[in-house]
């Protein structure tokens, strides 16, 4: 065991010595997805509008932009985790004397592709679960709410996402998304299938990361492009930099306090539901 993280240690040191073409190519890919994302992004039907029904075209609407959402605001945050695989895969390649173990570079390339479109697969199913069982209900909730009672729900909602950035499990999946190094050597498998698990495990650690960002996006209304870059911002800081738990505390303060203010009445921060709510209560009235 120590042999391997030694050995592991080593390939990361070389790792951040040269990258090859293909490790440029795949920078310069992620990059490039990231940044038409981006453009798609802010072109992209208003999400609020979409998140009413159960109606399957709908579902699809939001998957698909979903989907660039997560693209935009992910990819530049997993840029050393790939490179790191790639590099990785590169290294048993040229280290291995079996025939049976040499890799060609079209199957590293398809290894790596895959391991990205598992953890793009992981919040494309997340983002579904989350409209279907949290968005669509929570819209048909909050029509029958007053301004008072949408305060404490959303409210609870900034200050129980607030806590979760001190937890252990948080503190747990961060440490292995802003160190790609400890992820391989724990979660390492070989092939096809490995790659398939290493994708699905590296989505499951953000997940366990960042989800309270996003259910504060869907449950708040804020599904536009000026907060995408605000938390795209935070969940960068938080994978780049090696104390990016202390980015994760300081927000938590931040969404307690927001919390604890719009549970009082003081702050109105959501702004996607309370336009269809005001809406609803005007066509009452006429």
């Amino acid at each position: 065991m120590q042999f391997d993280r030694i050995k592991f240690i080593l390939i990361f040191v070389k790792c951040t010595l040269i990258m090859n073409n293909l490790q440029k190519i795949i920078l310069v890919s992620l990059i490039t997805i990231s940044g038409v994302s981006w453009f798609l992004s802010i072109n992209q039907p208003e999400m609020m509008n979409i998140m009413k029904s159960y109606n399957p075209l709908l579902i699809v609407l939001f998957v698909v932009s979903w989907t660039f959402g997560m693209a935009a605001m992910m990819f530049p945050a997993i840029v050393p985790m790939v490179l790191l695989y790639s590099k990785l895969l590169t290294n048993k390649q040229s280290d291995s004397d079996s025939s049976t173990e040499t890799l060609q570079p079209r199957l590293s390339t398809f290894k790596v592709g895959l391991f990205v479109g598992m953890y793009l697969a992981i919040w494309s199913i997340t983002g579904l679960a989350l409209l279907l069982a949290w968005s669509i209900p929570m819209n048909s909730f909050v029509m029958f709410q007053d301004a008072k009672s949408l305060g404490i729900i959303f409210g609870s909602i900034l200050i129980v996402s607030g806590i979760y950035q001190f937890t252990s499990l948080k503190n747990s999946c961060i440490g292995y998304c802003e160190s790609p190094l400890s992820f391989f050597m724990r979660r390492w498998n070989n092939g096809i299938t490995g790659a398939i698990k290493m994708g699905v495990c590296h989505g499951l650690y953000c997940l366990g990361c960042c989800w309270p960002y996003f259910l504060i996006m869907l449950s708040l209304g804020w599904m536009n492009i000026t907060w995408m870059g605000i938390f795209a911002a935070i969940i960068f800081g938080e994978k780049i930099w090696p104390r990016g738990i202390w980015i994760a505390r300081c927000v938590g303060i931040v969404l307690i306090t927001l919390g604890i203010l719009s549970s009082m009445g003081l702050i109105i921060l959501y702004d996607g539901m309370v336009p269809m709510n005001t809406q609803s209560e005007d066509n009452m009235v006429m």
